[in-house]
């Protein structure tokens, strides 16, 4: 691949998905794309980038923008994030909301589905806590490929074993061979869409809990800024942002301040935001208090 072509893949995956790939990752796009090139039956990434120029060729492009931004993702990962949910969002939320009874929680880059279902899995162990209320989870990613197994919720040995505690996968799965499925009520919790965050989701409405977690660190700062301006707009003035252990919105955004001894968790500043179109999409919903 000569750098003329780099140079067009570097800005062709900028412009489709926000990735920003740096001068040093031409491997990573070699390895990644290569099979994506061969399946299209096209010998070279050469042939590849000049399929990608004449345009027309949807799957082809879909197929690259997601081999460069399918990330992997594993149960309950990272913990602390998890432990936020039960020990803070949760408790504060259930109290707030008591007229409701009623969360909505988007995972804003969902992957494979492990952070939706292990968010799923907080909830019916706090089943006592939550019985009869109604919460809503939106699953949401780029790739078309991992929310199909996302909603399949099929997981290897190894993807179970990593985060995933003994006595929650033998309550919560079933297995099948080599292969573990999690419960259908814990499928019936989430919903799953395609979503692009570089364009529009104020349709989707409020969340009182915004996971989006490990995907802001692949954009440049002005689409960090911009992202993170608008998931503002979609949450209350006590809901919660969740991001990533190496994310945060200093010198990126004024629209957040971090909650106190909680890292990686922020709210929302409380000034006037634009207002939510409404009302929003119905979203799968669960009651979580029976299984």
């Amino acid at each position: 691949m000569t750098p003329l072509e780099f140079d067009f893949l570097k800005k062709y995956l900028k412009d489709r998905s926000g990735l920003v790939l740096s001068n040093d990752k031409q491997y990573l796009v070699e390895s990644r794309l290569l099979p994506v090139a061969r399946a299209a039956k096209l010998d070279t990434l050469s042939a590849l980038v000049c399929a990608l120029q004449r345009g027309g060729n949807r799957t082809l492009e879909n197929d690259v923008v997601e081999a460069m931004t399918t990330n992997e993702s594993f149960f309950f990962r990272d913990k602390t994030p998890f432990e936020h949910f039960n020990d803070t969002m949760l408790p504060n939320l259930l109290e707030a909301r008591t007229r409701t009874r009623s969360l909505r929680i988007w995972c804003a880059a969902a992957s494979t589905g492990q952070e939706p279902y292990s968010l799923a899995i907080c909830l019916k162990e706090a089943a006592s806590k939550v019985a009869g209320w109604r919460v809503r989870i939106l699953g949401t990613d780029l790739s078309n490929e991992v929310l199909e197994k996302a909603r399949a919720g099929l997981y290897s040995q190894f993807e179970v074993q990593r985060g995933l505690p003994i006595q929650l996968l033998l309550k919560y799965f079933e297995q099948k061979g080599d292969i573990w499925q999690i419960s259908p009520a814990l499928r019936s919790m989430i919903e799953w869409r395609r979503l692009n965050l570089l364009e529009s989701f104020s349709y989707l409405g409020e969340f009182d809990i915004i996971f989006c977690r490990n995907v802001l660190i692949y954009f440049d700062q002005a689409t960090k800024t911009e992202i993170l301006d608008r998931l503002a707009r979609s949450i209350p003035d006590d809901g919660y942002l969740v991001l990533g252990a190496a994310e945060t919105v200093v010198g990126l955004s004024d629209a957040f301040k971090p909650v106190p001894g909680r890292r990686g968790l922020f709210q929302r500043k409380q000034t006037e935001k634009a207002s939510i179109p409404a009302p929003a999409p119905r979203l799968a919903a669960g009651l979580v208090g029976a299984r």
